[in-house]
């Protein structure tokens, strides 16, 4: 059956596989032969058309020089805008990312470069997204086009630390 599959192509192969996004095929050889044998197609993989998988990301987005003012004055309206992505578990953790130790507690006198923050997006392009949706990135704050992205297994929000309670029972 496989041998007369050699000369279809990859769109004629998914045409009759209507639930697959795509087929992986792979040619098969017998072992231990010097002889010209036929290389029949033979199915190997095959990916379901599913939502790519969310992922952690560490997210470092600088601030674009001289953006100190405006990120004070919509600071407010940032953190309040935070609560439905902080509830969702969309965004993990965040805050500032600073050039000196803070003087005070005074932010109007901390020496901001940016934020950082761990989110659950699918891809880059999506966290970037997520990014130009903030006020920061929208009021001028943000540098999103010279984000720095890293993928990320976070283990201590998931997992109880040795010694706790969560982890004798």
């Amino acid at each position: 059956m496989a041998s007369h599959l050699g000369n279809l192509s990859t769109r004629a192969l998914l045409s009759h596989r209507p639930n697959c996004t795509l087929t992986f095929l792979t040619r098969t050889r017998a072992r231990n032969t010097n002889t010209a044998l036929p290389t029949p197609l033979t199915h190997r993989k095959t990916m379901a058309t599913e939502a790519p998988k969310k992922i952690e990301w560490l997210v470092v987005v600088p601030d674009f020089a001289g953006a100190h003012e405006k990120r004070l004055e919509v600071r407010p309206q940032h953190f309040a805008n935070l609560g439905p992505s902080k509830d969702s578990g969309l965004i993990q953790m965040g805050g500032a990312v600073l050039n000196d130790p803070p003087t005070s507690s005074d932010p109007s006198t901390f020496s901001f470069a940016g934020s950082t923050l761990v989110l659950v997006a699918a891809t880059r392009d999506e966290v970037k997204e997520i990014l130009r949706q903030d006020i920061y990135a929208a009021k001028g704050v943000w540098d999103v086009e010279n984000v720095s992205l890293f993928l990320g297994l976070l283990l201590l929000p998931l997992l109880p630390l040795p010694g706790s309670p969560a982890r004798q029972r």
